[in-house]
């Protein structure tokens, strides 16, 4: 008989014993039905070799489970990520049973990967407490994706060798203690660390990558997304360009507003040199994007902003198109073209528009972002007439079918409407631009050198509530509190490498909290993507508004107000719910449950501690690690197959053997359901959404999605008050490189919104 030996973890060999397999697996599948120990021996037997390393052996453990895993037989998932934990605790701990937490600190501070200030800033009582608020048996709350996403992404690990330093409860602790460092150790400090704790730790609330990898490391930089505007002189596009690189470099989704540069042609001093236009510029600041791969865990991606009246216009729309040469195209960055109601009833009423050069029309530029939006038509108008001032004329219609031909074979030209950005917006002042996923709209300025104190680098700090374990509307009053203090806490805590972004953050405090899990939050309740839930969601999203909102006016009272407070509505006391589109009461009545009236006294008395609470971003691995379904997007399917650079991961849908008939899939969806389903949550919400648009051809005659339905669910896009519009999905075939890129363009979802992407 061969002898097959295992090389352990001291470089001792042994016999492969069997037995100590078979009851590992029987550990892992206690408590699980549907699931066979047999079945999972049986694909691992057959991958031993002699002098297999013990490592190896739990990693066959773990693929054989997870490739069993399916529509009939979810609960292989549990026993995948059971396999991982045990492994995990192995790697790190050399027992299952993990040491004491301020040990397991001292010890990663000694390696220099926790920030010393932990062990500096917390008492000997605090650290007794904190020991006895973790709770490491909810690492056994996770599904497979969700624990292979934790030990690929977020734990510190050294890549090299494979050693890993962490378990999740620990980081979910210490990110904790992290964000309330701050807080006096007197007003019940390591309380809020326990709330917050138990918040995240269950899964009620979620965290973007940044967070998630660097708090409680020596990293202070953790503001998901990025936006950058240039201005149109050489200091101001170069400075840009800095920008780029040094947040590119810190993992930040970057959000670029180059639609103030000016056109090919245009004069530059007095006429003795002719611009080259706006490609090579951008083509400048895709260079500083892709010079930081953002410490090899990703690379780094953008979204360029422009106004749909620039001169170039039609030769940006077509930059990501696979035609064309190298020196006509830059296809890894994305693209979001500003529009508004003015250019679509050009449209309507098949009409001409003329594009100008920024430079010889700054007034228009300016009066684009203005709230007044029958500034923009007169001036516009005007220079149309006007005899002086370099324009081509277009046909709308046209346009309007290249701008979406490139935006559903793309998947990815972005739409802003720039009108309802400022009118529904919490801001007095204008917003010009959106960042790398859409959901972020706040004030920029361009700036004319890297240390200009008067330009404004927007930065915005995210996290998401889970709704798919809300199960009444006032349980939204515990995690919005916790979910503004933790974030608003981490403002004050991390640093910033550029003091345009620092500025303009110490004075705006913004935050976008978001939400996942809404397609099981539906499902639990029977509800499709359509009309009939709409009177649900807006119950809800109306307590998700109001607690957001009175979270932060419960900070302003108790720390101060953003000095900045007094450039937003809120301080005016007007809020989301009455600057939204009002056709929207269309969809569902306009029936509040809330005391509206004594937030808003509250709001005109203290002002609030942050300029913007709400935004709706994507959540693709987040939502992995809390098994949750996809921010509000419908699931592909109800196991998804997601490829990334970890591997293939197979995620299930929540309670899939209970509601797998209730679900709606994202390929059987109506568009405009959809949409209107993004209008009611719009409606609450101070900033936008990365809402997406999914065609399944399937549904159309000849497999074919007409121009006429894409133009039709645009308008309606608008009438129903949203801001922006983020994927194109295109087709069932293309599942996958909608919602996971490939290694040349931006990630989607988490990963472009690693940043994004909580």
């Amino acid at each position: 008989m061969v002898i097959l030996n295992v090389k352990k973890r001291s470089g001792e060999l042994e016999p492969i014993s069997l037995d100590k397999i078979h009851r590992v697996l029987e550990w892992a599948c206690e408590g699980l039905t549907g699931v066979s120990i047999s079945e999972i021996e049986l694909r691992a037997n057959i991958q031993l070799y002699d002098g297999i390393l013990a490592n190896d052996i739990h990693e066959l453990l773990i693929k054989s489970a997870s490739e069993l895993i399916s529509e009939e037989t979810p609960n292989y998932q549990y026993v995948a990520a059971r396999l991982i934990n045990y492994n995990l605790r192995k790697i790190v701990y050399g027992d299952y049973e993990p040491p004491i937490l301020r040990h397991i600190v001292e010890k990663n501070v000694n390696l220099g990967l926790y920030d010393p200030a932990l062990l500096e800033i917390y008492t000997d009582e605090e650290w007794e407490k904190a020991q006895s608020y973790i709770k490491h048996h909810r690492d056994d709350n996770f599904a497979f994706a969700g624990m292979e996403q934790f030990r690929g992404k977020y734990l510190l690990q050294d890549r090299s060798t494979g050693d890993y330093f962490e378990t999740p409860q620990v980081l979910y602790m210490l990110v904790a203690m992290t964000l309330f460092s701050g807080y006096d150790v007197d007003n019940n400090r390591i309380g809020w660390v326990k709330r917050y704790y138990d918040a995240i730790s269950t899964f009620k609330i979620s965290l973007p990558t940044p967070i998630m990898a660097g708090a409680r490391t020596n990293t202070r930089q953790f503001s998901s997304c990025v936006l950058i505007e240039s201005g149109d002189s050489l200091p101001s596009i170069f400075s840009t360009g800095t920008a780029i690189g040094t947040y590119a470099a810190k993992r930040a989704g970057i959000g670029v507003n180059g639609g103030a540069i000016r056109a090919v042609g245009s004069k530059v001093g007095q006429g003795e040199i002719v611009h080259t236009g706006v490609v090579p510029f951008w083509r400048y600041f895709r260079g500083a994007l892709k010079s930081c791969s953002q410490g090899g865990i990703r690379g780094a991606s953008a979204t360029i902003n422009y106004p749909f009246w620039h001169y170039e216009a039609e030769d940006l729309l077509v930059l990501k198109n696979n035609k064309g040469t190298f020196e006509t195209r830059i296809r890894d960055m994305d693209y979001c073209i500003h529009l508004n109601g003015f250019f679509l009833e050009r449209v309507l009423a098949d009409g001409k528009i003329t594009l100008f050069s920024p430079n010889d029309v700054p007034d228009l530029y300016q009066a684009f972002y203005d709230q007044n939006t029958i500034k923009f038509k007169n001036l516009y108008e005007k220079y149309e007439r006007s005899r002086s001032i370099r324009k081509k004329s277009i046909s709308a219609r046209e346009y309007f079918s290249a701008i979406l031909t490139e935006r559903q074979e793309t998947g990815r030209i972005y739409i802003f409407f720039a009108d309802h950005v400022n009118t529904h917006s919490s801001f007095k002042v204008p917003v010009k631009m959106t960042n790398l996923c859409t959901e972020i709209t706040l004030p920029t300025n361009p700036f004319q050198d890297i240390n200009d104190e008067n330009g404004e680098i927007a930065l915005c700090t995210l996290s998401a509530i889970n709704w798919g374990i809300i199960n009444d509307p006032e349980d939204f009053k515990e995690v919005c509190t916790l979910a503004v203090r933790g974030l608003d806490a981490l403002l004050s805590y991390q640093d910033y490498p550029i003091k345009a972004a620092k500025i303009s953050t110490e004075k705006r405090r913004p935050l976008g909290v978001g939400i996942i899990n809404f397609a099981y939050f539906l499902a639990k309740r029977g509800l499709k993507y359509d009309k009939e839930a709409l009177a649900t969601i807006h119950e809800y999203a109306e307590a998700w508004s109001y607690y957001l909102i009175e979270a932060s006016i419960d900070l302003a009272e108790e720390q101060g107000a953003c000095t900045a407070s007094d450039e937003t509505k809120y301080a005016d006391g007007i809020f989301p719910i009455d600057t939204y589109k009002k056709s929207v009461d269309e969809l569902v009545s306009p029936e509040y449950h809330l005391d509206w009236e004594a937030l808003r006294d509250r709001a005109r008395t203290s002002g609030v501690r942050n300029s913007t609470l709400m935004a709706l971003m994507p959540s693709e691995t987040s939502a992995q690690i809390s098994n949750a379904t996809n921010g509000i997007e419908p699931p592909p399917e109800l196991v998804t197959k997601k490829k990334s650079k970890h591997g293939t991961l197979a995620q299930v849908v929540p309670e899939i053997q209970k509601l797998k008939n209730v679900y709606d899939l994202r390929w059987d969806q109506n568009v405009q359901d959809y949409l209107a389903v993004c209008a009611v949550l719009q409606k609450f919400m101070d900033q936008a959404g990365s809402f997406n648009t999914s065609h399944n051809p399937e549904h159309f005659e000849g497999n074919k999605i007409p121009m006429s339905q894409l133009m039709t669910d645009t308008l309606y896009a608008y009438k129903y008050g949203l801001k922006t519009l983020y994927y194109a999905n295109p087709a069932p075939t293309k599942v996958e490189d909608a919602s996971i890129p490939d290694d040349d363009g931006p990630i989607a979802e988490e990963e472009v919104c690693d940043s994004c992407t909580i």
